[in-house]
């Protein structure tokens, strides 16, 4: 009886990995002896090249591709504004499925003016991409990164800090006014999640279709907020000055993957040369985020908050900004773009349920109306600030 009960798990297991066997099985025989042959044999491949990012060097064109295609593509030829040019390619001139190749060209290009590159594969199929106003593109030194650290700072911990100051003015109102900055603070979590799904469906547009972005944003989206459903059930065990505590971390963490996005636009624009555009995401993006901080502090209004907590705070919702810009001002990648702001839009969404978890949980009056009235204020809020954030 021992071995027939020793042996029970281990046929479990056969009787799992069975199916995945026959599988392979499958696959193997419809690559080798099915019709994919034939289908393979009559149509030529369908051929799928993304242009990701061009680097502008003195004389020099540095290209990085994509390969979204079902196959691997060659690269046959390089044209620069309708001329043929010599160059180079590392790891080499095929491109595999879902791999990235570069392309070096060495070409006097013009400062200020429009570039038009195309590539052509050895089927013939071409590729084009525009460099609207061609510049230099910034080397990364110490400089730099410390340039990408202000910006962030500027932009993501400042306004974040300033925002904190409303602690003492939030600490002071009625119950009933406490229940309107509490729905304020929903509306403008609601606003920030939207906003981070929109921008990740649209960088998402962007990406070559192997990638299945909205199968990405999906998966961000629901491992952000089963993560934090986890992280706030550990807070709910404690006391409601825990409870509290916890709500408003959750809602720093929520800000933080969202400000994690804003610093990938931000780098992206200033390493890609739009210093204009950088500069207008600068500016927005610091009034924008100075109303987070206020979404922060509510749900500790009636909370003895120690200052390193506030600071601690303060640092989790503003600090990602730096990630970011250093992320997007070194290495822009629309996949971690995507899955980035997705982690954030499914954070903040998770974040939204907690806060109306407690407000419903301890309404004391019947304050629906400043309610109603805050929750409206707060989109009202974030879209007028979004106004001076460049599009």
């Amino acid at each position: 009886m021992a071995v027939s009960k020793a042996a029970r798990p281990e046929r479990r297991w056969l009787w799992g990995l069975l199916p995945l066997l026959l599988l392979a099985a499958l696959v193997v025989m419809l690559l080798r002896f099915g019709p994919l042959g034939v289908f393979q044999a009559a149509v030529p491949p369908v051929e799928a090249l993304t242009i990701g990012r061009v680097r502008l060097e003195p004389g020099r064109f540095v290209i990085h591709v994509t390969n979204g295609g079902p196959g691997p593509v060659t690269i046959a030829q390089v044209l620069v504004d309708d001329a043929y040019w010599q160059f180079e390619m590392s790891p080499g001139p095929t491109v595999p499925r879902l791999g990235t190749t570069t392309i070096t060209l060495e070409y006097p290009w013009v400062e200020g003016e429009a570039h038009r590159l195309k590539l052509l594969s050895s089927l013939g199929t071409p590729f084009e991409h525009i460099v609207d106003v061609a510049t230099a593109s910034p080397r990364v030194d110490a400089r730099y990164l410390g340039t990408f650290a202000l910006l962030g700072i500027y932009v993501g911990v400042l306004p974040v800090f300033l925002g904190l100051l409303w602690l003492p003015f939030v600490r002071r109102l009625e119950a009933r006014w406490t229940g309107f900055f509490l729905s304020l603070t929903a509306g403008l979590l609601v606003f920030l999640g939207v906003d981070a799904l929109d921008e990740a469906l649209e960088v998402a547009g962007a990406l070559p279709a192997a990638f299945q972005g909205v199968g990405l944003i999906l998966t961000g989206v629901l491992l952000a907020a089963l993560s934090l459903v986890w992280v706030s059930r550990r807070f709910a065990q404690g006391d409601d000055t825990t409870r509290h505590v916890g709500l408003a971390l959750l809602i720093a963490v929520g800000i933080g993957l969202h400000n994690l996005g804003e610093g990938l636009a931000i780098g992206a624009a200033y390493s890609l040369g739009k210093v204009a555009l950088g500069t207008f995401l600068v500016l927005g993006f610091t009034i924008h985020n100075t109303t987070e901080g206020l979404a922060i502090v509510t749900p500790i209004a009636r909370e003895r908050t120690a200052l390193a907590t506030l600071v601690l705070l303060g640092v989790v919702a503003g600090a990602p900004t730096i990630l970011g810009a250093w992320i997007g001002g070194l290495s822009y990648s629309p996949v971690l773009a995507t899955l980035f702001l997705a982690v954030g839009a499914g954070a903040i969404f998770q974040v939204v349920y907690a806060l109306v978890r407690l407000m419903t949980a301890e309404a004391q009056t019947p304050t629906f109306g400043y309610q109603v009235a805050g929750f409206a204020a707060g989109l009202l809020v974030m879209y007028l600030t979004g106004l001076f954030v460049a599009a």
